[in-house]
């Protein structure tokens, strides 16, 4: 399937124009006149734009008369699809070790050397290898502990050497005890608060741990939905008076970003997905950047989409600010939370910064 960035003609050719090899693979572009097609990164002569039709792949190309162009070599693996095929058997690998690996070692398993190995991963994949492995024996575990018969089962099985480094891994991604998380929260009491705030309402909800999910709304009747939904078998109470001064202290953060408050983040995603929240937790109040700064500052000029999914599957809002991102264009763009409650959020932070 051809990406979305590529999937117009107009963009094809500019593409093309450029001689730009990001696009290698992604789409094929054919001379009439010749009767050759190319891949978008071919130095051959430039067309004519006239004379120019456009395919997905080389079978299609080959099937509308057209033959493979002897310089480019079109169907044949380009070394930028081949260094990218060894980072992802890379990280094959190093998802079915059971034990760590040296870096030497994995670089040897790619054919490459280490030093040009660890810099082409962290290119392409937007971490180093050691923090794709922990970030991967982190999940192996969460998802260990919903079926392994015990929590030392689970930690052996993700591949931890003690319970100490597996606890202390996961503490923050959970808010509770990898033993309860494992049940789906079962025999926790999460105690959740509503109040409203200039975003509409919002829900407070925490357990003996501390805070593990924070949501907005229009109706304050599903917001406990979604928490029960988040942690299925645990025991959700609405809080008393008691309650109200966590609340609170949420909604002042919410509407005074300049102000730091100190929760448990339960930050879970993929290895890209957290590298692109990192990136955005560097954005200042009042500030904003479009996705290609965040693609470009990643590494990754071409991942302009991944980071706008990765933005859209951010669970903690204003904590993680995917509100500072827009498009390039300067427009807002989307938000989980609805497309008014980002500008609104926005003007806030100009208005006070």
């Amino acid at each position: 399937m051809t990406p979305a960035q590529f999937n117009t003609d107009e963009a094809r050719w500019n593409v093309v124009s450029k001689n730009n090899s990001s696009a290698d693979g992604a789409f094929y572009y054919a001379v009439i006149t010749t009767g050759i097609y190319c891949r978008p990164s071919c130095r051959s002569k430039l067309p004519n734009r006239s004379n120019v039709e456009f395919f997905t792949t080389c079978d299609d190309a080959e099937a509308a008369g057209y033959r493979a162009c002897k310089r480019c070599r079109p169907t044949e693996t380009s070394k930028t699809e081949e260094t990218e095929l060894k980072i992802i058997h890379a990280c094959r690998i190093i998802e079915e070790s059971e034990t760590s690996i040296k870096l030497d070692e994995l670089a040897a398993k790619v054919n490459l050397s280490p030093y040009h190995f660890h810099r082409l991963f962290k290119k392409i994949v937007g971490v180093t290898p050691k923090q794709y492995a922990a970030r991967h024996q982190s999940r192996r575990f969460q998802e260990n502990l919903k079926t392994s018969p015990s929590v030392t089962d689970a930690i052996y099985s993700a591949g931890y050497g003690s319970s100490g480094s597996a606890y202390d891994k996961k503490r923050d991604q959970l808010a509770m005890k990898p033993k309860v998380y494992r049940k789906g929260a079962d025999g926790v009491t999460i105690t959740y608060g509503l109040a409203q705030c200039f975003l509409g309402w919002v829900i407070v909800a925490a357990t003996d741990r501390g805070i593990c999910a924070i949501e907005f709304g229009d109706d304050s009747d599903t917001l406990p939905e979604q928490i029960q939904a988040r942690f299925p078998n645990a025991q959700l109470n609405k809080a008393d008076i008691g309650f109200k001064t966590l609340i609170e202290e949420v909604v002042d953060f919410i509407e005074s970003p300049e102000d730091t408050f100190q929760i448990p983040l339960d930050i879970q995603g993929t290895a890209f997905q957290q590298k692109v929240w990192e990136v955005l937790r560097q954005i200042k109040p009042g500030e904003t950047m479009s996705y290609t700064d965040v693609a470009e500052q990643m590494g990754k000029p071409n991942a302009v989409r991944a980071v706008a999914s990765a933005c859209a599957s951010n669970k903690l809002a204003v904590v993680i600010p995917c509100h500072r991102v827009i498009s390039k264009t300067g427009k807002t763009g989307g938000y989980r939370w609805g497309a008014e409650r980002k500008k609104k959020l926005l003007h806030l932070e100009k208005e006070i910064i």
